[in-house]
């Protein structure tokens, strides 16, 4: 389990110190609402690559040989509502597995699960830690339905809210109703968030920090700032949140299209660390050749870089029953990857069909196209046999990495759900050199 630090805690103490003194006196008044839950979910991901063609491979490469791998976690989500509008939440969580060819090879990763597993051996962490204080401004009342991170209760429609802890940035920003979830919806990392969204966060995904959303009408505004890792894709997080840190601006527009409802985001994001850039990287390896280390980025990874991106979210339902997403992003690409993926671009799109039609309405088909690519500094640092945190095959004959995604879960029980899902990735790594790969999953997954 992660280690309780000073300066977070003590951080997230004053802020419930702070909403406790400025809440009025409060009763759960109003029907069906939640005055604090424990919810869990379990989770098990079992995946079988078969062999494959290529012509060369490295020392981040996808192996070719036939493998197999299982990821499993188990969450409690605990909550309680000390004060009016006031929540707090702890997420201890047990996770166990391998992944694919020890997770590297890939841009777009094949499990979402696959960052939070560390061996065959289970181990209990806390994953989250935080405090949602929310002050309602007046304007229709809304009804908030219980889930996971969230209590069942009421809002009203104008109204500011305050995140505070330990949690992820995807937790709120880049959501989107039919692509989200690796637990539930599809599962590549493309799928779940922007692939070149490098979001700050320890190697598990979550972080320490703060995060306000300001809802008006149709409108949502979200800015947060979140603690990074000490170096990049590690697990330790550097706590100099003022120094070294990973800042996010969201916009949100709620509409209705054709009788239907949907959402556009625009999100902006900027990360201040000790990073090293692709053109320093590929000078040191250029300089030495003789040196059988080719990770030259952890030769030059000195001084406070800024790296940053840009993208679009769009979600629309075409009707009760069917809806389709869109994620569009750039990012500068001119230094290494701090906490997601190698992404410098990265699209993706496709839709959700629920089993109405064939008397299945608690199951859901869906059907993905993602392509991620890389900016000119990267692929020439990969192309001279230099190599990154996730991704080198000592050369590069670049393509575009393009996966498609299927998948059919199927509701078994009232709380149980089976998933059997296909992923096609051609260009593994952006080399055409290799692959195509093909891997199939089945998922189970619970929640009570």
């Amino acid at each position: 389990m992660q280690p309780f630090t000073l300066r977070p805690v003590a951080f997230l103490v004053s802020l419930l110190a702070l909403s406790a003194a400025s809440a009025p006196a409060w009763s759960a008044e109003d029907e069906g609402e939640e005055t604090s839950m424990a919810r869990f979910q379990s989770t098990y991901i079992f995946q079988k690559k078969p062999s494959f063609a290529a012509q060369y491979s490295g020392p981040n490469s996808v192996g070719v040989a036939s493998e197999r791998s299982y990821t499993f976690t188990l969450s409690a989500y605990l909550g309680f509502k000390p004060w009016q509008d006031g929540e707090i939440y702890l997420v201890p969580e047990l996770t166990q597995g391998i992944p694919l060819s020890g997770l590297v090879g890939l841009g777009g990763f094949t499990n979402g699960e696959a960052t939070r597993v560390g061996g065959s051996n289970p181990k209990l962490y806390r994953q989250k830690l935080f405090l949602r204080q929310t002050w309602n401004q007046g304007g229709e009342r809304q009804r908030v339905e219980g889930e996971v991170d969230q209590m069942a209760g009421w809002v009203e429609r104008n109204r500011l809210v305050l995140t505070a802890g330990n949690f992820s940035a995807l937790d709120i920003f880049d959501d989107n109703a039919y692509a989200k979830d690796p637990r539930t919806q599809f599962m590549n990392w493309s799928s779940m968030a922007h692939a070149s969204y490098d979001y700050a966060a320890d190697a598990r995904g979550f972080g320490w920090g703060a995060a306000l959303e300001w809802y008006t009408g149709d409108w949502v505004l979200r800015a947060g700032r979140l603690t990074g890792p000490k170096s990049p894709n590690a697990l330790p997080l550097d706590f100099r949140i003022g120094k070294h840190y990973g800042d996010q601006v969201e916009l949100e527009h709620a509409h209705t299209l054709a009788g239907e409802p949907g959402k556009v985001r625009l999100l902006a994001w900027r990360n201040r660390a000790v990073l090293a850039s692709y053109s320093d990287a590929l000078r040191y390896g250029l300089a030495h050749p003789a040196d059988p280390d080719t990770q030259w980025i952890g030769q030059v990874r000195s001084g406070i870089k800024t790296k940053y991106g840009v993208g679009l979210n769009l979600e629309q339902a075409l009707s009760d029953r069917a809806g389709v997403f869109l994620r569009a992003m750039k990012a500068d690409g001119r230094t290494e990857t701090y906490a997601f993926t190698e992404a410098d671009a990265s699209l993706s799109f496709g839709g959700a069909l629920k089993g109405n039609a064939w008397g299945r309405a608690a199951d859901t088909l869906g059907v993905s196209f993602m392509r991620n690519g890389l900016s000119k500094d990267r692929r020439e640092y990969l192309k001279a046999g230099g190599i990154s945190f996730f991704i080198g095959d000592g050369g590069l004959h670049y393509r575009p990495e393009t996966i498609y995604e299927t998948y059919y879960s199927w509701n078994a029980s009232k709380h149980l759900w089976v998933t059997f899902d296909v992923q096609r990735i051609l260009n593994p790594a952006y080399n055409a050199a290799r692959g195509p790969i093909s891997v199939g999953s089945v998922r189970l997954h619970a929640e009570f």
